[in-house]
């Protein structure tokens, strides 16, 4: 569907909301998004008036969502708003894409940022950033009691079970992620209770403007759980953007339970978070693979999926180090090969060093010449270019390694080591397990970090 045609699309889905004759000015997808679309422009009345800053947010047409979502989406944006929380406003809810050519839904634009790197380190958010946490913990109590009543359809899902089976579907497998998931049942805390969960809150779907939180965005995994699953997603280490403090890389776990538990939340101990925030590393890393398979199957071929993919390493980093944090720490990576490429038949310059030039050309030429998606795009390809670079160079001996500790362990694959754990086979064997993924993980680490 070309530009032109949506705009006469929204013109015929706004008209009813805000009068004939409206026009559509500006209209654009912005980046960012691996699951949806995210369109930006004004609304303008036909008859003076000003522009109505608008978001549009659509499955893509080619790839559309769970029957039903947009509509619960839509629903909990408007039962959250109803409460007076921080939501946009919904103008326009299409849940079958008749009206926008794709499931969707037109909201009011909020003021504010929600780039994560921008909210944690720019001095427009200085004030804002000690005040987070204890605003992200009274959203989300009030949150956890609104009426499950208020969302049609809403799913009932155990995290593990939800992330076991998105798991499944997968063709890729992870021997850290089945140690991960045989931990976690093993230690899982009793249940906090059921409420209404918003499913990805954190930074990045979060609008922060310069006195805090403006509203809260994204709300496609909205579900009933255990309302401690969103505590934990805040803090998961993914989330922290490089920063320090524990949730969101803004704030400390003390005020956000303290925040909670004031505006009605019930209490939380500090170990059953921490468990939660292990669930969240995992959902993390289930979800990188998932998006990923997105690209690999074909069923749309991105650069930015096909990137995610090779983030599965930090989450099984995270998780070692939570399950496993002495092996963790004693691991080390296999050393790189000393000296410069062997020039081989094809002559310099070497693959690695046109991989180098071309890495500069992206970042540098072509990122600078672009705007919008094609600039994050082009610096995601940058980063790929720069990924495969590493892999030349380091991947020779990291895979002698890898494949020395496999015939340990009596397997030939990552798939044969992942049934082996799931199965409980190496049940008797889980330290030294740990301490082989650990040095696996970190040479994985070693070509995929940024």
């Amino acid at each position: 569907m070309s530009t032109g045609d949506l705009a006469e699309r929204l013109v015929a889905a706004l008209e009813p909301v805000l009068g004939s004759g409206v026009g559509i000015e500006g209209l654009e997808r912005l980046s960012g998004g691996a699951s949806r679309e995210t369109w930006r422009f004004d609304a303008v009345p036909s008859v003076g008036g000003a522009p109505v800053e608008l978001i549009l947010r659509r499955d893509p047409p080619e790839r559309p969502g769970a029957e039903g979502a947009m509509g619960r989406e839509a629903q909990a944006i408007g039962a959250a708003g109803a409460e007076g929380l921080a939501v946009p406003s919904v103008l326009v809810a299409d849940p079958t894409g008749e009206q926008l050519g794709a499931a969707g839904m037109v909201m009011t634009r909020v003021a504010g940022e929600t780039i994560a790197r921008k909210i944690l380190r720019d001095d427009a958010y200085a004030t804002a950033r000690p005040r987070l946490a204890r605003q992200c913990g009274e959203f989300l109590a009030r949150l956890h009691q609104l009426p499950e009543s208020a969302i049609d359809g809403l799913a009932d899902e155990d995290a593990l079970t939800a992330y076991r089976g998105t798991y499944d579907m997968v063709e890729e497998t992870s021997a850290t992620f089945e140690l991960a998931f045989r931990w976690l049942e093993a230690q899982r805390p009793p249940a906090t209770g059921r409420t209404i969960v918003h499913g990805d809150f954190r930074l990045g779907n979060l609008i922060v403007d310069g006195e805090g939180l403006a509203a809260v965005l994204d709300w496609e995994l909205v579900h009933r759980g255990d309302p401690v699953e969103d505590l934990g997603w805040l803090c998961t280490k993914a989330w922290r953007f490089g920063a320090t403090p524990p949730v969101g890389g803004f704030g400390s776990r003390e005020d956000l339970l303290a925040a909670y538990a004031e505006a009605g939340g019930r209490p939380v101990s500090p170990e059953v978070l921490a468990w939660w925030e292990a669930v969240g590393t995992l959902k993390w890393g289930v979800i990188c693979m998932a998006q990923a398979s997105v690209h690999l199957t074909g069923l749309h071929r991105s650069i930015e999926l096909a990137a995610i993919g090779r983030r599965v390493c930090e989450q099984e980093a995270d998780l070692l180090a939570m399950i496993a944090p002495d092996r963790w720490a004693a691991a080390e990576p296999t050393p790189a090969p000393a000296g410069r490429d062997d020039p081989g038949l094809h002559g310099r310059p070497t693959a690695r060093e046109l991989l180098d030039a071309l890495h500069g050309f992206l970042e540098q030429d072509v990122s600078e010449s672009t705007t919008g998606r094609v600039r994050f795009h082009t610096r995601v390809a940058s980063r790929v270019v720069a990924m495969v670079a590493r892999e030349l160079e380091l991947g020779p001996a990291q895979r002698a390694r890898y494949q020395e500790g496999l015939v340990r362990f009596g397997v030939t694959s990552e798939h044969e080591l992942a049934d082996a754990v799931r199965r409980g086979d190496l049940d008797d064997r889980t330290d030294e397990l740990a301490a082989f993924l650990s040095a696996s993980v970190k040479d994985k680490l070693a070509v995929a970090h940024p």
